[in-house]
């Protein structure tokens, strides 16, 4: 009887999803997007019915097939790809990894032109970030660089995977094996890209993701953290769990075999180890069905990757005559992008700026969007704190204390802020869109030359 009842009701949905979704029209083209379809909208539908709420069968099923896609032992999901990066950093600094765990004011290297919370885990963690420039077309950090800011403070390695195309990974995991640190791979614009066949997240010590709806899978809001360490992965489970101790998933009592049997710290002997707290941690878990949805867009993902390497490919095409022009985008070397968006660098000898082309494409119906932060070092969260930072090489210095000498030591980063911007190639988009946005960028140019 009540499989009969989900099946009418799903029906339902189905009907009322192609009711509504008929009659879409794209009169702007905006930079990403989410693509539900009637699988998404029935895995809604039957975790609802469930009135489980928190994590539950859903979400274990979606952890073992996301570890099962990347080839990663271990997978946990949360609330967001920003909480991921919280959780891969502060797990660094789990006594679980006794003389490696990462201490207050051990140093961090990673770049100024990306995402805030990339970012700010090191900070929030007592950590010292260092900042490196980035290189132009791949958008990636160079490994001399890396090897140039190394001191005996550095204990990790933090890079994005900048809007879906790798960095040269395996360089970089070479230097951190030399130098004993550890590798976070921030690939929440980059579910799906490769690097020598191996899945972007899994080459490091850890990987994060991000299911926002602008990103290849959405969940709505979510994220994980994956691994191959199994003292990482307990961490970043406990943190994640409120810090508990316990591998007991909630509603479940006695998985552990310890529940009365253990003494852990100072606690008296038998205290309930569902409530004992082996981590400073949080409430990162995410709802049943977040994952739910998650799982039918995982099947989706293949399809998804195909259509945007489509669009970026034909972008290319289109604008390779501009290049006089433009920076454009170019893949790693050995590396498959999973094309989150198109980079599109102007030029500074041009007689236009990135500002009026980006205001003309928003004019014409064009999203656009920045490099995220740009140079993160002029942001105000920057400007109006005193945080410990070193760029490159340098002492340590206060982010407010920052002169404009300071922010030339990162070229690169300063050339993004001001002159780098990209347009989408998410799956809802396809030959026409890309034609729409190929044909303004050339008018556009031959205005700005008197053409």
């Amino acid at each position: 009887m009540e499989q009969e009842l989900k099946e009418k009701i799903f029906e339902l949905a189905k009907e009322y999803y192609k009711a509504v979704n008929s009659k879409k029209t794209k009169d702007y083209i905006p930079v990403s997007g989410k693509i539900l379809k009637e699988d998404d909208l029935i895995n809604m539908i039957d975790a609802s019915l469930d009135m489980w709420l928190t994590a539950g069968r859903f979400n274990d099923k979606f952890e073992k097939e996301f570890s099962k896609y990347l080839d990663v032992k271990y997978a946990h999901t949360t609330t967001s790809g920003s909480s991921a990066n919280l959780l891969a950093i502060t797990s660094l600094t789990s006594p679980l990894l006794r003389e490696r765990a990462l201490k207050p004011d051990d140093e961090v290297i990673t770049v100024a032109a990306g995402f805030p919370t990339t970012v700010n885990a090191i900070i929030q963690n007592g950590l010292v970030p260092v900042f490196i420039d980035t290189r132009l077309a791949t958008y990636d950090a160079s490994s001399e660089d890396i090897e140039k800011a190394i001191t005996p403070k550095t204990k990790a390695v933090i890079f994005a995977h900048t809007l879906g195309n790798m960095f040269e990974i395996d360089k970089i995991q070479e230097i951190c094996k030399k130098h004993n640190l550890w590798l976070v791979e921030d690939s929440c614009d980059a579910l799906g890209a490769e690097f020598n066949g191996k899945k972007a997240g899994t080459i490091g010590d850890i990987g994060t993701f991000s299911f926002y709806p602008a990103h290849h899978i959405t969940m709505g809001e979510g994220g994980a953290v994956v691994t191959n360490n199994s003292l990482i992965a307990k961490a970043v489970k406990s943190l994640r769990d409120w810090g508990r101790d316990c591998v007991c998933p909630p509603g479940h009592d006695g998985v552990c075999g310890k529940r009365f049997e253990g003494q852990f710290g100072k606690m008296p002997f038998g205290y309930d180890h569902k409530y004992i707290y082996s981590h400073t941690g949080y409430n990162l878990k995410i709802t049943d069905w977040q994952a739910a949805i998650g799982l039918s867009q995982l099947k989706k993902l293949p399809e998804f990757l195909k259509i945007r390497e489509q669009n970026a490919n034909y972008l290319l095409k289109k604008l390779d005559d501009l290049r006089e022009y433009f920076i454009l985008p170019e893949v790693t070397k050995n590396s498959k992008s999973s094309w989150f968006g198109f980079l599109i660098g102007v030029r500074e000898n041009n007689n236009f700026k990135k500002q009026e082309l980006v205001e003309y494409l928003e004019n014409n119906g064009v999203g656009t969007r920045q490099l995220f932060a740009g140079n993160i070092l002029r942001q105000p969260s920057f400007v109006n704190s005193n945080i410990k930072l070193k760029i490159n090489n340098s002492e340590i210095k206060y982010s407010c204390d920052l002169k404009e000498e300071d922010y030339a030591l990162l070229p690169n980063t300063e050339f993004i802020m001001n002159n780098v911007f990209w347009v989408g190639v998410y799956p809802a988009l396809g030959e026409v869109e890309m034609d729409k946005i190929s044909d303004l960028i050339h008018k556009f140019v031959k205005k700005g030359d008197n053409i």
